[in-house]
């Protein structure tokens, strides 16, 4: 007889699952695994080897594993192991955690702010936290999940405006009324870029409060890096921000931007907040840590914005549509699944390893590989990057793309409209 606790896996026990959960997971490998993937998995490709270009990471300055960093957060877990842990609604006084909030809050020149479990929380709490079932929330179509999750979880229903499309965006709230406006100041799909001066106009004429998710442009962006918003002035006509410190911070953790009064009421109200344990110490000092970093990396983020902008102009006159980036990600829209992983394969086979975004992080058939560049890239990977790129076009057909397809339609429509303004020109002249 086996005794019980050396079983092997095939004799552990099973629990029966209902036919509405199994239906669904039998519909995943189904559809996903057998019929669109034919069996293998898009996320899974090619095992990176030592010489492998890694554009998958957030670490856009890269600094994650910067020294003084290092060891902040050595020196406070083996000083302080992983604290007390609790929700952060019990913390009060001279901590570090409240020190920390702070210090970001003022180097974001606000006037207050309150540090998240991550981006996600920080925005599902503040949305939860700012809206109810009554208010209309205007989202642009391309914003991150978790501001469409914080609508659901507010009660509210989400009304979509075309991305980066301000006409439409009035025209809903001309329908609709007073409420929200969630945006991204660098979308995390494609790397294109708010037009977040047009957008506080908007806002401020209707009355609506206006929300910037800045996860990823805090560090990047703006002067000492404190983001888009301080860059553009527009401290003052965004009621709130958010960002998530996982990307040019490095770490695990959200962060929002409030007025002083509204910091105490997001800890006690917004569910995260509430029911969930707070930050751990070496956590708080890696943070801390990193901000100085931040602060003084004006060479690595002229770097990233240089490096950037050399690769994306290369890869437009190869013929890609990068769907309006104008940052450090740069988006091979493939369209479906099957087409992208082909894309993948023929990167990875050269080296090259990006991330793979399909549905329902994309809409579907809007299937894509996001390249997201970082500091320490040199020209010669640069170069490799827009080389591979010139090389595979003919392998993963790139002319059979629906993007370039609407590239191709886009530069028609372009070439029409300025033989109508020279037709025009030639008949007054």
């Amino acid at each position: 007889m086996k005794n019980a606790f050396n079983r092997s896996t095939q004799d552990h026990a099973r629990p029966t699952l209902p036919d509405f959960v199994t239906s669904r997971v039998e519909r995943y490998y189904r559809e996903r695994v057998q019929e669109t993937w034919e069996g293998g998995h898009i996320m899974r490709g090619l095992i990176p080897d030592a010489d492998a270009l890694h554009l998958s990471s957030n670490d856009y300055l890269a600094i994650a594993r910067h020294p003084d960093i290092i060891a902040s957060m050595a020196k406070t877990l083996l000083e302080s192991g992983n604290g007390l842990l609790m929700s952060a609604i019990f913390l009060h006084g001279d901590c570090p955690l409240l020190q920390f909030e702070n210090r970001l809050a003022t180097f974001m020149n606000a006037e207050s702010g309150v540090l998240c479990q991550s981006g996600y929380a920080a925005n599902t709490g503040l949305i939860q936290s700012i809206a109810s079932a009554q208010t209309p929330v205007y989202v642009d179509m391309m914003a991150h999940m978790s501001l469409w999750e914080g609508i659901r979880s507010a009660g509210a229903a989400p009304i979509a405006f075309r991305h980066n499309d301000v006409v439409h965006l009035e025209q809903q709230i001309r329908r609709y009324g007073q409420g929200v406006v969630l945006v991204d100041s660098v979308y995390s799909t494609t790397g294109s870029v708010c037009r977040l001066v047009e957008i506080a106009g908007i806002c401020e004429a209707h009355g609506c409060v206006f929300v910037v998710d800045e996860s990823h442009s805090l560090g990047t962006h703006g002067p000492g890096g404190a983001g888009m918003v301080v860059e553009l002035g527009l401290e003052s006509r965004v009621a709130f921000r958010t960002a998530s410190l996982a990307k040019a911070f490095a770490g695990r953790a959200g962060f929002i931007t409030c007025p002083v009064d509204f910091q105490e009421y997001f800890k006690f109200e917004s569910n995260p907040a509430i029911f969930s344990s707070t930050l751990l110490p070496h956590e708080i000092s890696g943070l801390d840590a990193t901000l100085s970093v931040i602060q003084r990396s004006d060479q690595r983020r002229a770097r990233l914005a240089s490096s950037a902008a050399w690769l994306r102009q290369r890869l437009t006159e190869l013929g890609y549509n990068l769907n309006g980036s104008e940052s450090q990600i740069i988006a091979l829209e493939a369209g479906t699944e099957q087409r992208t992983i082909v894309l993948r394969d023929a990167l990875e086979s050269r080296g090259i390893f990006g991330s793979v975004f399909c549905a329902p992080a994309t809409a579907r058939n809007r299937a894509l590989i996001r390249l997201s560049l970082h500091a320490d890239l040199s020209d010669a990977q640069i170069e490799k990057i827009a080389s591979v790129c010139r090389d595979i076009r003919t392998e993963v057909e790139l002319d059979k793309w629906p993007s370039t397809r609407r590239l191709g339609d886009e530069l028609s429509s372009r070439r029409r409209r300025r033989e109508l303004v020279d037709e025009k020109n030639a008949v007054t002249a």
